[in-house]
C-alpha cells in the first residue's frame, strides 16, 4: 500500500494517515495522498487486466494496509454501456450511462462504505456514525455490519423508505429526524461529542477514506475507455463526494502516465429546488451559501451547504465544466422517457444527469458528436414512486 499521508486542500497542512482522522483544523476536508512513482514502478495498466472486477483491483491506489481488514461485498465495476436510442433523441450520437445501480445496497455509496469502513476498521475504530439522505447511511451501515462495527445513522423523515429498513436490517441503529441532512449532521456531532472518542464520525467529507473508494469511478470509466477519458462527466450533486473524487482520480492517473493530458469536462447537477453549488459558480463565488427550504424528488442531492463546496467548485473550474440545476418535472419525465427509449428505471439523481445532458446540448455547450458519461447513481427500484409521479 502506497497511502503516505493527507493533506489539506486549503491551506496545505499534512497529517499523519496512520490515526483516525476528520476534518484538518482550519476546517477543510483532507484527502489522500499516494507515493505515485512507487506506484508506476510496481503496477500497469495492463497488469489490471487479470484482476478482480470490483473496486480493490486498484488496490496500490487505495489505502487499506492490510488485507485482512478489506471489508467487501464485491462493490464496484460497474457497467459503462451506451444509450444510443435516448443520445439520438436529444442530439448526442455519443450517451453513455455508468450504472452504480448494480453495486451492493443498490447504489454508488457502497464504494466509499467500503473504503472508509476497511480503513476505519484498520485504524481502531469500532463504531461508526453519520447523518445521511438514506443511500450513504444504508450502506455504511451494512458494511459497518459485515465488518464487525456498530453503526448509528441519522436521516431526515423524507427519505426513502427502503433506506431505513436497510439500516434496520443491518443491526444499525436508526435514528429519524424532522428536518434536512444539516439536522442530521447537528445531531450526530452531539453523538460523537459525547461518546468520548468511541464514536467515529464518518460524515461526508468529514474523514478522507469515503472519497477513495468513490474516486474509483474515475478509474473505471477511464479502463473502460481503454485508458482514454470521454469528453464530458455529468454528475448528480449534493455532498459532492463523487465529483471530487472522480476529479482526484483523473489527477492521479495523468500524474501516472495512464491516460494522456486531455481533461473530461466535469458537470455538477443539482435541482432547482436545492442548487447551492450551481448559485456559487454563476456567481464565481468560491464558497456556497445555505440554500432555504431545500427540497427536491431527486433527495440524494438535496444538501442545503456542502461542505466539499471549495473541492468540488474547483473541480468544476480546473476541467472548464459547468454547473447547471434542473427541474423536478423534467427529471421525472426524462426519467420515464429513458426507461421507455433504453429498458432501465433510473434513479432520480441520476434522470437529473439525463435532464442536464439534454438542456446542455440544446444551449450548445454540448456538441453533438461529444462523448458524454452520465452517471446512475442508484437503482431506480428503490424509488418506485418515481414512475408514479412521471405521470403513469
Amino acid at each position: 500500500m502506497f497511502l503516505t499521508h493527507l493533506s489539506c486542500p486549503r491551506c496545505g497542512a499534512e497529517h499523519d494517515s496512520e490515526a483516525l482522522t476528520n476534518l484538518c483544523s482550519c476546517g477543510s476536508p483532507l484527502l489522500a495522498r499516494y507515493d505515485l512513482d512507487a506506484v508506476r514502478a510496481a503496477v500497469t495498466p495492463a497488469s489490471l487486466a487479470g484482476r478482480s472486477a470490483d473496486l480493490w483491483r486498484y488496490r496500490e491506489l487505495l489505502p487499506v494496509r492490510d488485507n485482512t481488514h478489506r471489508v467487501t461485498l464485491g462493490e464496484g465495476w460497474t457497467p459503462l454501456w451506451s444509450a444510443d436510442r435516448f443520445g439520438a433523441a436529444i442530439g448526442l450520437d455519443r450517451l453513455l450511462v455508468k450504472d452504480e445501480g448494480l453495486v451492493p445496497t443498490g447504489s454508488f455509496k457502497a464504494r466509499g462504505a467500503a473504503v472508509g469502513v476497511s480503513r476505519a476498521r484498520e485504524l481502531g475504530a469500532r463504531h461508526v456514525a453519520m447523518p445521511t439522505n438514506g443511500n450513504a447511511g444504508a450502506a455504511w451501515a451494512t458494511y459497518a455490519a459485515r465488518g464487525g462495527l456498530r453503526s448509528t445513522i441519522a436521516m431526515p423523515l423524507g427519505a426513502p423508505m427502503i433506506t431505513r429498513n436497510e439500516v434496520i436490517a443491518a443491526g444499525g441503529e436508526l435514528i429519524l429526524v424532522d428536518g434536512l441532512i444539516g439536522d442530521a449532521g447537528k445531531l450526530i456531532a452531539e453523538v460523537v461529542a459525547s461518546s468520548a472518542g468511541d464514536v467515529f464520525d464518518a460524515g461526508t467529507l468529514r474523514e478522507p477514506y469515503r472519497l477513495e473508494g468513490k474516486k474509483t469511478m474515475g478509474y473505471e470509466i477511464c479502463e473502460q475507455l481503454g485508458w482514454r477519458v470521454p469528453d464530458v462527466i455529468i454528475y448528480p450533486t449534493g455532498g459532492g463526494v463523487g465529483l471530487i473524487g472522480i476529479h482526484k482520480a483523473l489527477g492521479e492517473l495523468r500524474e501516472l502516465g495512464w491516460i494522456g493530458d486531455k481533461v473530461p469536462r466535469l458537470v455538477a447537477v443539482q435541482s432547482t429546488g436545492c442548487a447551492p453549488i450551481v448559485r456559487a459558480f454563476e456567481a464565481g463565488e468560491r464558497r456556497v451559501s445555505p440554500w432555504p427550504d431545500a427540497r427536491t424528488v431527486a433527495f440524494g442531492i438535496t444538501v442545503p451547504a456542502p461542505l466539499g463546496d471549495e473541492l468540488i467548485l474547483d473541480a468544476l473550474a480546473d476541467t472548464g465544466g459547468t454547473a447547471i440545476a434542473v427541474d423536478d418535472a423534467e427529471i421525472l419525465a426524462d426519467l420515464r422517457a429513458f426507461g421507455a427509449a433504453e429498458g432501465l428505471l433510473l434513479c432520480p439523481e441520476g434522470a437529473a444527469c439525463l435532464t442536464a445532458a439534454r438542456l446542455l446540448r440544446s444551449s450548445g455547450w454540448l456538441a453533438s458528436t461529444d462523448e458524454v458519461v452520465v452517471l446512475n447513481t442508484g437503482a431506480g427500484i428503490k424509488y418506485p414512486e418515481t414512475v408514479g409521479s412521471a405521470g403513469a
